[in-house]
């Protein structure tokens, strides 16, 4: 054969076998179209992109023998919302598009998300968390886990170092505002009040940035829980660092929005993050891992020659693990074919879009739900539409990224890591993380808020009531017009905040209460935050606590009702015996005079006047004053036992006395309020106190209430009675019947059963982080023996055993005179009679 015969039949052999490899390939293979919309100038489009289409190689080396192709058409969304729905019309006519992954943000995907459900095309991104996405569009699938996932681990977080208030921080952007539900449902769930929610406008200026830090600044919280896009968070972070609210005693706290790109942000803003602590979705180490890391940095580098050090980010490992997904589903659905059925469009306008609806998009859509494999990023698997994580990682920047201190997951809570020993859930407490390194490089746990750096202290309120200076004493020098604060309740803050760890600067402002005012519009103040505390005799009730917190009661609780004792009875000294008693004794005293004159008349008075000496007989042996000495051994005998039994009787009938003497001293005038309701008589309260309240609900007509503002004015009132404009009863909190019965010990008591109240307690604003730590020190202070100068406001040591117990009393001046008056005129007349006889 001649040379070109041979040329031209190798041409025609090479051309058949080409044509022979399309044929084989073309029945082997078939491709899928697949969209992409990224904002391809931003880091996380560049980072994940480039992981996509390493995602391609690998898959297909690994899975040669699959019949199915993935072929990517990437668009740019140019960073925003419109250049993404232009992006998305271009992709939508394509006319082999049967998925589309992207775009990159939730405010990006709203508008594509409509357009997936109407033709029926399954929309896929790893970077749009809005979790309210899911639920208007099936087609709608989140290969990365959603905002709201997160909000339990954050919540653990702050519920672990005991913060009950925090500051909430974020952009007012769609996906700023999302998240603060989410938030705000967790955090009261464990009683943690968000104090203030600082929004930022979508596009701040540094004044507009550094103005809202000023405004944190003179807040008492230090907790601070930021939820921003990273480069919205870059921004803030700076000018919080410029402004030295990076130093120690801050907590910031940040969300996924910042922390799954932390390794991708400036040196400059890492460095102005040192301290703080984020929680991300929690990424397992593997050597596949470690691998596509070194592989992506090398391709990355040389598609970039202008970028000197990258690090790969949570967003490009979804990406990858989401084309090994679709492909997998891809291979499933088997010959995909790029099918469209028209829509019904009879009486509609034209479509900008084609009225075309894919008809492998429902099958495509239910094999990507259903698809489960372990990925770079950990096991993927899809509940609800959106990537379930296993745990949330708790990360601590530190120098130049962040570190490992802990885990969150929704079984066992925080833990130090994932190797647990059982099913339990951990409590929340600071000793499951490893070491924190906080802001300004401190070691030592925040106490969750600060002193305002305004310069001020806080503003303690005191009232100044008319009584009780025992208690509380407003006193103001005339010389030096300087107010000096003192009295029980005061000594008792004082002692509790010199016991705190902390130095807390405090200055007391005395409230004047006009008239008609109570101790409700003091703790009012507090509730208009025009002071920061109250410290007072302030009792601790329910309708009150709806409004402020109060710390730990100091004092005893309780209201006692105080009456007066019952007057003294003059002829008391003669109820120790019965009248039968008297009578009788009378008859032995007859008879045993008798019976002595008549033994005396036989030895010596024989033959003189009988009546005379039977009178003088008599009354000698009830008087014991004979004029001579008994001569009869039978009538001494006599005389000796009648004065043995009278011994006897004199000293049984004192001792009854002195029992009677005791229970009428504390025997009071009532001892039932329900006595009091039923005569009408008038009651009285302090002025101004919650006992009002109490007196209406025990059913007294407030026609019957009578107030008082002072001891003597107590005194005053209950002395006078309900007949005379006084008051037959008064009802008292305890520590006020303590320091009234101190000083009227002897005229008044307390009766009935104890109302029972919680005391008194200082008050603060609701959320105050110093109710915990004040409380702990009202305990400290009062069960230990710094609290001095107890007893200058209780009773004293005679009146308090007075007070709790029966004792006795020496008879009054009538009721001795009584009694000597009656023993002397039958002495007086025994006597008589024996000078008419000497006479």
């Amino acid at each position: 054969m001649k040379i070109h015969d041979i040329v031209h039949l190798v041409l025609v052999v090479f051309v058949v076998l080409v044509v022979c490899i399309q044929l084989v390939v073309a029945q082997v293979t078939n491709a899928i179209h697949v969209g992409v919309i990224m904002d391809l100038e931003s880091w996380t489009g560049k980072v994940s992109t480039s992981c996509m289409s390493i995602a391609l190689d690998d898959f297909y080396t690994i899975h040669g023998d699959y019949k199915t192709r993935l072929v990517l058409h990437t668009k740019d969304s140019k960073m925003d919302a419109t250049g993404a729905a232009f992006a998305a019309m271009e992709l939508f006519k394509h006319p082999g598009v049967q998925v589309i992954i992207g775009p990159q943000k939730s405010v990006q995907t709203e508008f594509i998300v409509d357009i997936g459900e109407k033709f029926q095309i399954p929309i896929i991104t790893f970077s749009a968390t809005n979790p309210s996405l899911y639920s208007r569009s099936q087609y709608f699938i989140q290969a990365t886990p959603d905002d709201h996932t997160q909000v339990k681990a954050i919540a653990s977080v702050t519920r672990a170092f005991g913060w009950k208030k925090v500051i909430l921080i974020h952009e007012d952007t769609d996906y700023g505002n999302r998240l603060v539900p989410h938030l705000i449902n967790v955090f009261q769930d464990i009683n943690t009040h968000i104090l203030y929610r600082s929004v930022l406008p979508p596009f701040p200026t540094d004044d507009q940035i550094v103005d809202e830090l000023h405004k944190l600044m003179i807040m008492h919280s230090s907790v601070f829980i930021v939820h921003m896009s990273a480069s919205f968070g870059s921004q803030f972070f700076l000018k919080a660092k410029e402004v030295g609210m990076m130093t120690e005693g801050y907590v910031w706290i940040v969300t996924t929005g910042l922390m799954n790109v932390l390794e991708s942000l400036e040196p400059t803003v890492i460095d102005s993050m040192q301290g703080v602590v984020g929680v991300t979705p929690y990424i397992p180490k593997s050597r596949s891992l470690n691998n596509f890391i070194k592989r992506w940095k090398r391709k990355f580098l040389e598609d970039n020659p202008d970028v000197e050090n990258v690090e790969m980010i949570s967003y490009g490992l979804w990406a990858y693990d989401t084309v090994w997904a679709l492909a997998r589903a891809a291979e499933r659905v088997g010959n995909i074919k790029s099918d469209f059925f028209e829509l019904g469009t009879e009486g509609k306008p034209p479509d900008l879009l084609g009225t075309r609806a894919s008809k492998t998009g429902p099958k495509l859509l239910q094999e990507i739900l259903q698809t489960e494999f372990e990925g770079l990023s950990g096991k993927f698997r899809l509940v609800n539409g959106h990537l379930q994580p296993s745990a949330f990682q708790i990360l601590n920047v530190v120098g130049k990224g962040g570190r490992d201190i802990g885990f969150w997951t929704p079984t066992h809570g925080i833990s130090k890591d994932l190797n647990f020993q059982s099913e339990r859930k951990y409590l929340a407490t600071t000793n499951r993380f490893r070491g924190i390194i906080w802001p300004g490089e401190s070691t030592i746990v925040p106490k969750g808020w600060v002193i305002p750096v305004n310069g001020k202290k806080l503003r303690i309120g005191v009232p100044m009531p008319d009584g009780f200076s025992e208690l509380v004493m407003v006193e103001k020098d005339p010389y030096t017009n300087v107010t000096k604060v003192s009295g029980y309740c005061i000594d008792v803050f004082d002692s509790a905040i010199r016991s705190l760890p902390y130095n807390i600067p405090y200055e007391y402002v005395p409230f004047q209460k006009d008239g008609g005012e109570s101790y409700n519009d003091i703790i009012d103040q507090v509730y208009l935050q025009n002071y920061d505390a109250v410290v007072g005799d302030i009792t601790i009730t329910l309708n009150r606590s709806l409004y402020v917190d109060f710390a730990f009661p100091y004092t005893d609780g309780g209201v006692r009702m105080i009456v007066p004792l019952k007057e003294p009875n003059t002829r008391m000294f003669l109820e120790p015996l019965p009248k039968k008693y008297w009578l009788s004794s009378m008859v032995v005293f007859l008879f045993t005079g008798f019976v002595v004159w008549v033994l005396e008349q036989v030895n010596e008075f024989r033959g003189t006047s009988a009546n005379p000496k039977v009178i003088r007989i008599i009354m000698s042996t009830i008087s014991l004053a004979f004029r001579k000495k008994l001569t009869s051994f039978l009538s001494k005998l006599l005389v000796m036992i009648w004065l043995v039994i009278l011994l006897g009787w004199t000293s049984g009938s004192l001792v009854t006395l002195k029992s009677m003497l005791a229970l009428q001293q504390l025997e009071p005038a009532t001892t039932d309020f329900n006595d009091l309701i039923k005569h009408g008589d008038f009651v009285g309260y302090p002025k101004g106190s919650f006992v009002l309240d109490l007196l209406k609900r025990f059913g007294f007509d407030e026609s019957k209430l009578r107030t008082y503002s002072s001891l003597e004015e107590c005194h005053d009132l209950l002395s006078k009675g309900s007949q005379n404009g006084g008051v037959a009863a008064v009802f008292e909190e305890i520590p006020y019947a303590y320091i009234f019965l101190a000083k009227y010990c002897s005229k008044y008591t307390v009766v009935g059963p104890t109302h029972q109240t919680d005391g008194f307690g200082f008050v603060f604003p609701i959320g105050s982080p110093l109710v915990s730590d004040v409380s702990k020190a009202v305990l400290e202070v009062t069960e230990g023996n710094r609290l001095m100068d107890q007893e200058r406001f209780g009773p004293s040591t005679t009146c308090e055993e007075e007070f709790t117990t029966l004792t006795s009393r020496y008879p009054s001046f009538l009721e001795i005179s009584a009694s000597i008056l009656v023993f002397s005129s039958l002495f007086v007349s025994s006597v008589s009679h024996s000078k008419a006889k000497q006479s």
